[in-house]
């Protein structure tokens, strides 16, 4: 009797590479105890989300080197912050300038990395050297996490060799449309940041959430930035709330990592198309961002006998606040101003 089988579309080996190394991920930074667990978690699933082969370790290891340094450097900002409030702030948002200005005609998540270090770290180490130096660790983990698990994934579910193709790569914007664009998410990403000095701890999930929510600002339009921005974050609180009440069944670890595999299982289907949806990439990528962001901290709530309903409830509100004030500048600046060109960059995270 013979049977044949239909090879396994690479959408499919896709999402199941995703399902398999974030679970990986999860037990390592939830099992190990890792400093901030739910921050490996999102480099390691946007290190997951790259397309194309694998990152080699000797590689991977390199790039963690580069990004500790860079996240490093962020420390650096730090006196002038406490000494110098008004001009830190100032070329805090000249760099925020120049990095969105590299995302929009860049992919991956080297762009994210760079908005994390110059935002980020500097707001950390004003509060506390000891927080900013376990966020820089923790990026770097994250990141050789994502690069390690990616590794045994594209082990276990491998794409055949394929013969290389000379894809065209898709026109970018103008570089006046990019500067554009470049502005319109420092907009989005400086008054979070300024209010994050205030209160640290409790504004650095908001400014992370507002990372993410500039580099949506800078490739999307007033009449889908509601979707994008808002929508997101709306999805990712309901899955937050689906894990949440899933682990109050039984909560352990690999509940946790059940729960969490079977979420981006869900969204790796919508993610890679295998399901049409209405919603771009950038849409289910966000919301399994915005997930962890709000999981991430409630989990560390609950463990601190915190009154976590209370927390999670000001959580959400303030990030719906935060992308319907991204929604409200994409929506004036692009009133205020009408490129010539409509060109726009694929989004990413």
């Amino acid at each position: 009797m013979s049977t044949n089988r239909r090879p396994m579309h690479p959408a499919d080996k896709a999402v199941l590479r995703l399902a398999f190394g974030f679970g990986l991920a999860v037990l390592v930074a939830y099992g190990l105890a890792l400093q901030a667990p739910f921050l490996v978690c999102i480099l390691t699933f946007a290190v997951l989300c790259k397309p194309g082969p694998p990152i080699p370790l000797l590689k991977g290891m390199v790039i963690v080197a580069v990004i500790a340094a860079l996240t490093a450097a962020g420390m650096l900002m730090v006196p002038v912050l406490e000494n110098y409030a008004l001009a830190g702030v100032a070329i805090t948002a000249a760099l925020l300038y120049m990095v969105f200005l590299y995302a929009v005609r860049s992919s991956g998540m080297m762009p994210m990395i760079l908005v994390l270090a110059v935002a980020i770290i500097p707001v950390a180490g004003v509060f506390e050297q000891a927080l900013a130096s376990a966020l820089i660790l923790s990026f770097s983990v994250g990141v050789f996490v994502g690069i390690f698990v990616g590794s045994i994934s594209h082990a276990i579910f491998p794409n055949p060799p394929s013969p290389a193709a000379s894809a065209a790569v898709p026109a970018g914007p103008t570089i006046q449309a990019a500067r554009w664009m470049a502005m319109r998410a420092t907009l989005v990403m400086l008054p979070v940041f300024v209010l994050a000095l205030s209160n640290p701890p409790f504004y650095i999930p908001a400014i992370m959430k507002t990372s993410a929510l500039g580099q949506q600002a800078s490739s999307v339009n007033a009449q889908s930035a509601g979707r994008e921005l808002v929508g997101s974050t709306l999805m990712g609180a309901w899955l937050a709330i689906l894990v949440w009440f899933g682990l109050k069944l039984w909560p352990n670890l690999w509940m946790l990592m059940l729960w969490l595999v079977a979420v981006v299982f869900w969204v790796g289907v919508r993610l890679f198309r295998i399901k049409a949806t209405p919603y771009p990439p950038s849409y289910w990528l966000n919301a399994v961002v915005n997930m962890l962001i709000f999981l991430g901290p409630a989990m560390e709530d609950s463990a601190n006998g915190k009154d976590v309903f209370k927390a999670s409830v000001v959580r959400v509100s303030l990030f719906i606040a935060i992308s319907l004030y991204a929604w409200a500048v994409v929506w004036l600046l692009e009133r205020l101003h009408r490129p010539r060109s409509s060109a726009l960059l694929p989004t990413h995270l």
